[in-house]
């Protein structure tokens, strides 16, 4: 039989699921299972690219361009499980698919509802994963909060397959807080309550991993284990690190939770090879030198809005034995007149990332100008590298008022100009140019270098690109055109000619970087800014 495990959260949302489910992931593939991941998100939304990143943070996006929830990025960051439109469910997507089979008469006529027809809908995608005959044990994550009215067919679809498939095929992980008040007293009541509620939905966890401060005492755990009917030795602290989420999957295997699931689920106990992770970890943890990065960008004031960028700089300090500290630097305070060696003058390397519209563009064209000017290293991403790409127009080849025709429509030099194929489209979600595709390398540059071979294959999210009409002004000039499209018609890399390290890219790199194996371009960039 196939195994699954439901990972839900309780007490209030930001707890960490994605990472304790990740964790799992991670814990279980080190002892040689394959295994798959979904996220289930309770809103309305059909995914999260139409979604603001004060509303849910960054995008995440899968090879084959499906825009899903960041969780995501922890599974293929933590995991090597296959990610792709499937492994992202919504209650948009859901309804969206139920009623289209009601209006093509698939249900015979019958009362639609939400049980059983939503519910068996939902079962129907998990179980199209988890029956694949490559994948041993599927962990699906239930967004939200237990409790949350939009959670609720999600979680009675998760009861339903605990009753169909057995206590022994499928198991229940419940991540819920533990408070501290007072000073230093810890409180267990809201798990109590969490718990509870779970409950009288028709579920009773296996596992409870309580987000505390500090390491949940014996006395404690036996409290906990007594209230809620779950085993004592299956009371786990899910405790707070300091410097990398890459310690929580060792911090859980050290707490045995790994033995504890496949116990549970009546799998073989094989040995677990946390080495290498152990030594990442480790070794960026005991890391003497610390490199500074400023990032500037239009949303730096929110935690997960950069996150895989975030992580992709961690695994780079980790592949290069150094920390790395992000600075974040808000682009408008460079537009208001904060001079730019008061913002950017600590930083070792300055990186700009993506993003949509005007507010902030002027102030990552100064960062970038700064960068060139000052020979610090520089990486774009995206916007970013339209930024790198704007400012040389400007401030070498001398075109005033150059710009993206996304911010000025009726700029005299469009040198980043609207897809050809984005011409015409009104509707936003989807729509963009999304999902891996190639690029091809030029000998002699900096990406080259990185990667160490001509093709490489990265994912795209965007819909304005490198005009080349100006392309050849550009070259001139001295910014470099270090990477293209296949058929050679969009540029997809540049760089600065004569600069220490720069490399601007249309594409997202940040998504295909591991603790374990960080991405090419992050590694150089952090090692261009070590030295």
């Amino acid at each position: 039989m196939k195994k699954y495990i439901f990972v839900t959260g309780g007490v209030c949302s930001s707890l960490g699921k994605g990472i304790a489910a990740a964790s799992i992931g991670t814990l279980l593939e080190s002892r040689g299972f394959r295994i798959s991941m979904i996220k289930i998100d309770p809103y309305l939304n059909v995914d999260a690219g139409t979604m603001s990143p004060y509303q849910h943070g960054e995008v995440y996006v899968t090879d084959d361009g499906a825009e899903t929830d960041l969780d995501l990025g922890n599974y293929a960051r933590f995991t090597s499980s296959p990610l792709s439109r499937a492994n992202s469910i919504t209650t948009g997507q859901i309804y969206q698919t139920v009623i289209n089979k009601e209006r093509e008469g698939k249900y015979l006529g019958k009362t639609v509802q939400v049980i059983p027809h939503i519910t068996d809908e939902i079962k129907a995608q998990i179980l199209k994963i988890g029956n694949n005959p490559d994948i041993d044990i599927t962990i699906v994550e239930v967004g939200g909060t237990v409790g949350d009215i939009e959670s609720i067919p999600f979680l009675e679809t998760a009861r339903q397959c605990i009753h169909e498939l057995g206590r022994e095929n499928v198991l229940s992980v419940h991540l819920t807080l533990v408070p501290t008040v007072s000073g230093d007293e810890m409180k267990t009541k809201p798990t109590q309550h969490s718990v509870k509620e779970l409950r009288e939905i028709g579920i009773q966890p296996d596992i409870l991993l309580c987000r505390a401060k500090k390491e949940l005492d014996e006395g404690m755990r036996k409290k906990i284990a007594s209230f809620t009917n779950v085993e004592m030795a299956s009371v786990l602290s899910a405790i707070d690190v300091n410097t990398t989420i890459y310690e929580i999957p060792l911090i859980y295997h050290q707490q045995r939770l790994d033995e504890i699931v496949l116990k549970k689920l009546g799998l073989d106990l094989r040995p677990a090879h946390v080495e290498d992770l152990h030594s990442r970890v480790e070794g960026y943890k005991n890391a003497k030198q610390t490199v500074t990065i400023a990032m500037v960008g239009k949303y730096v004031d929110l935690h997960d809005t950069y996150k895989s960028i975030d992580e992709a700089l961690v695994h780079a300090g980790m592949g290069n034995q150094v920390r790395v500290r992000i600075l974040k630097i808000y682009a408008e305070k460079l537009e208001k007149g904060v001079p730019p060696q008061e913002l950017l003058g600590s930083a070792d390397g300055i990186l700009v990332p993506g993003g949509f519209g005007e507010r902030g563009m002027e102030g990552m064209i100064i960062a970038a100008q700064y960068a060139r000017e000052n020979k610090k290293p520089y990486f774009g991403i995206c916007l970013g590298m339209q930024i790198m790409v704007v400012e040389f127009a400007r401030h070498v080849l001398g075109l005033d008022g150059a710009h993206t025709t996304e911010v000025n429509p009726q700029t005299p030099h469009p040198v980043v100009s609207l897809l050809e194929e984005q011409e015409g489209i009104t509707k936003m979600g989807g729509t963009m140019r999304l999902g891996r595709s190639a690029t091809h390398t030029l000998p002699g540059t900096k990406i080259r270098e990185a990667y160490g071979h001509e093709v490489v294959w990265e994912r795209h999210r965007h819909r304005y690109e490198f005009s080349n009409k100006y392309r050849e002004a550009l070259e001139t000039a001295g910014l470099k055109i270090t990477g293209f499209t296949p058929d050679g018609t969009l540029v997809e890399s540049t760089e600065w000619e004569g600069h220490p390290w720069s490399t601007g890219v249309q594409f997202h790199p940040e998504f295909t970087s591991k603790p374990t194996a960080p991405q090419p371009l992050f590694n150089a960039f952090i090692a261009a800014s070590a030295q």
